[in-house]
């Protein structure tokens, strides 16, 4: 069923841009996926298409037609995965910087979900639905490093329930810009959507989450810090949203990173190597770590030297 919703411009209003004006009005949409809607003609303005840089008059009624998503099912890819562990109800995998965990708009192929449809055929989890199938937990497209993959729906509801208890261990290594002064320490601030940027997170207190990163010093390099970071809670952009807000973001972070951004990076020098937790059967402790991958050794062995 598609959604409609009906916006009237008034005087502080007038010289808007249509898709600046809907972006904000509505704040579930970001920018760009107005502009596709309004391309697609499902924005118009006193029941008229417009271009998306139509500049509003006071007065004007736009109306906003939004469609009903169709979830596409992820299909089987033949692609090679570096599997950590697995068994009949989970398995353990060391995920590629680059590779994102599940298909969105603009990566529906190629992503670990397609691998695991391929490797796994129909024995995984369906509580995330056909898009998401088997994924408890998420990393970042750019963030390499270790994620656990439910195979059954039993395994899967156990398994979140420990991330919801703070009983499952996630340890990172990052690069971070600058000398942090402090050996160790914990940031503990709430975050929540960007107020003006849809696709960035920020620490706030506007419909924000409590999110708590414990970080310690591994070693200190000229103008940057090793560090390890345990997660207490796991929010999206989580660690780099938490670095930035100290002013310490991860290098190479094309996001966050602001002018200390290091684009020969190719992505955020970060890397879940850790985890541990309970297994939902068996009951036992298992625990995992993952190699940081050439581009992060190379990067920092160039610091050393």
């Amino acid at each position: 069923m598609m959604e409609s919703k009906l916006f009237l411009a008034d005087e502080t209003q007038v010289g808007v841009r249509i898709d600046a004006f809907v972006a904000e009005a509505a704040e579930s949409l970001t920018r760009s996926a107005v502009q596709k809607l309004i391309e697609d003609g499902c924005i118009t303005v006193n029941q008229k298409t417009v271009p998306k840089n139509y500049k509003l008059r006071a007065g004007d009624s736009v109306a906003v037609h939004i469609p009903e998503p169709v979830a596409a099912e992820a299909l089987p890819e033949n692609i090679p995965l570096d599997i950590v562990y697995e068994d009949d109800d989970l398995l353990v995998v060391n995920k590629p910087r680059g590779m994102v965990v599940h298909p969105a708009a603009g990566n529906y192929t190629g992503t670990l979900v397609n691998a695991l449809l391929y490797h796994c055929g129909d024995s995984l989890s369906g509580i995330n639905g056909v898009v998401r199938p088997g994924i408890v937990h998420r990393i970042d497209k750019d963030t390499s490093g270790l994620l656990i993959v439910a195979k059954n729906d039993f395994a899967h509801q156990h398994l979140a329930e420990q991330i919801k208890a703070h009983s499952f261990t996630r340890k990172y290594r990052a690069v971070v810009c600058g000398n942090i002064k402090t050996d160790e320490g914990t940031i503990d601030a709430p975050i929540g959507r960007h107020p003006t940027d849809r696709k960035k997170m920020t620490v706030t207190h506007q419909n924000a989450r409590n999110a708590v990163t414990h970080y310690k010093v591994l070693e200190r390099l000229a103008g940057y810090t090793y560090l390890e970071l345990t997660l207490e809670t796991g929010r999206t952009h989580q660690i780099r949203v938490h670095m930035a807000s100290i002013g310490h973001p991860v290098a190479g972070d094309p996001v966050y990173g602001g002018k200390n951004y290091l684009k020969k990076l190719d992505g955020q020098c970060l890397h879940a190597f850790y985890i541990a937790f309970v297994h939902p059967r068996s009951g036992e402790t298992l625990a995992f770590s993952a190699p940081l991958p050439d581009y992060f050794e190379d990067f920092l062995n160039t610091l050393r030297n």
